[in-house]
């Protein structure tokens, strides 16, 4: 216990200096154009490199970290389910299928056949590096669409609504992925076996969870957020909801699920409420404070041995993952746009960020068998240097060229 007193000034100094530096990069990133979660990310590399014998960076220091990132998953996909409404998504499904599809099926097959035939890695890893390179960040490139005055043309909100479903569809397979990867090592029966047992098993566990949060949704949401309004006036009675998210990130816990599947449920059950703009704007302070540590956990996690190996295994898999997106969106969107547009588009479904680094921490989490760090490290470098570039080469395109759609709806 005493250990522990004594410990304590060193957490706090850790934590403080840690959120100041982040701020700091922050501001910077956004002066240079960067995403911010490049900076955040370095950041946690650079920590583990010059503490690199463990003197400051304790098992208990680092327990710590892990605990705040683990809050940090559960404020980015709360803020993920918050902005893509549910009933919105189903009712944009049909003009955004084709695409969705398209480059969805292109980038995953792309990254597990470059991981398993190109790079040689077990079944597992690949298939975690193709369901990884299916997500997008839409947050990345949204605000080049925004500052081009582009958001909110039919080409914007087509893309909005593609990348919304890349993310959801992402997790899903990262829910199923995670079920069946231990059949899967096991080698019980093969690919078909497992994924009929644990896959079955899984989608009901989604079924019923997913019934609970929307009878949560329909009958107990409303009635809970005016309760907190009259109990205490805006933007406090808005802070129970943030406890609220994780409370229902650890009920996903216990139904098997990550904590990052339930915080998703979460923002996706408080999306429908008419002050949804309300309830992140009083999110936001703890998503500007938590988020980064997550962020800052992956570069934590990375092993400068292996950085090397990493670079060896990343060239290919980002190749793989600007194709998978690219290609994979221009061919469908063909059908609604120019060359152009489509090329706009898909340049913009590049970036790996949040989704994919969430993935692969969710790999990395069961062991070295699913996401070995190498692996990881790949992932990491494709995140970073789509995120970076992707912004640059869509702002020149978007100052050349407007995406318009020569209809609403694909035939």
């Amino acid at each position: 216990m005493n250990g522990s007193i004594e410990n304590l000034p060193l957490m706090i100094l850790l934590i403080g200096a840690t959120v100041v530096a982040a701020m700091i990069l922050r501001g910077g990133c956004r002066r240079a154009g960067i995403p911010a979660l490049a900076g955040f990310m370095v950041l946690g590399v650079a920590m583990r490199v010059l503490d690199g014998e463990g003197r400051l960076l304790t098992g208990e220091a680092m327990a710590v970290f892990e605990f705040l990132g683990g809050v940090g998953i559960i404020a980015l996909l709360f803020r993920v389910g918050l902005e893509a409404e549910a009933k919105s998504m189903l009712g944009q499904l049909r003009r955004a299928t084709w695409i969705w599809i398209g480059n969805v099926g292109l980038s995953g097959a792309l990254g597990f056949a470059t991981a398993h035939y190109l790079l040689d890695l077990a079944l597992v890893p690949s298939l975690f590096a193709g369901v990884a390179l299916t997500a997008t960040s839409l947050g990345i490139c949204l605000g080049v669409w925004r500052e081009a005055d582009r958001l909110h043309t039919p080409a914007g909100a087509l893309l909005t609504d593609v990348a919304e479903l890349d993310d959801i569809s992402g997790i899903i397979l990262m829910i199923l992925l995670v079920s069946v990867a231990p059949v899967l090592i096991a080698g019980n029966g093969g690919l078909a076996a497992a994924a009929g047992v644990a896959g079955l098993e899984i989608v009901v566990k989604i079924a019923v969870f997913a019934a609970i949060c929307i009878a949560f949704a329909r009958y107990l949401e409303r009635p809970i957020t005016n309760f907190f309004r009259r109990l205490e006036p805006s933007p406090n009675p808005m802070l129970p909801i943030a406890g609220m998210a994780l409370v229902i990130a650890a009920l996903a816990g216990w139904f098997g699920f990550s904590l990052a599947v339930g915080a998703l449920f979460a923002g996706l059950i408080f999306s429908r409420e008419k002050a949804a703009e309300e309830v992140d704007r009083a999110f936001s302070p703890l998503y500007d404070f938590f988020a980064p540590f997550f962020f800052i956990n992956i570069g934590l996690a990375l092993d400068p041995a292996t950085a090397m190996t990493g670079l060896v295994i990343g060239a290919p898999l980002l190749l793989a993952a600007i194709l998978g997106k690219v290609l994979g969106t221009v061919i469908p969107a063909l059908q609604v746009t120019s060359l152009i547009g489509g090329l706009a588009l898909g340049i913009s479904m590049v970036p790996r960020a949040e989704i994919a680094l969430v993935i692969a921490a969710e790999g990395r989490r069961l062991g070295d068998w699913a996401m070995p760090p190498e692996l990881f490290g790949a992932i990491v470098l494709v995140s970073l240097v789509t995120s970076i570039l992707s912004p640059v080469i869509l702002a020149r395109m978007l100052r050349n060229w407007t995406p318009e759609l020569r209809s609403a709806t694909p035939d």
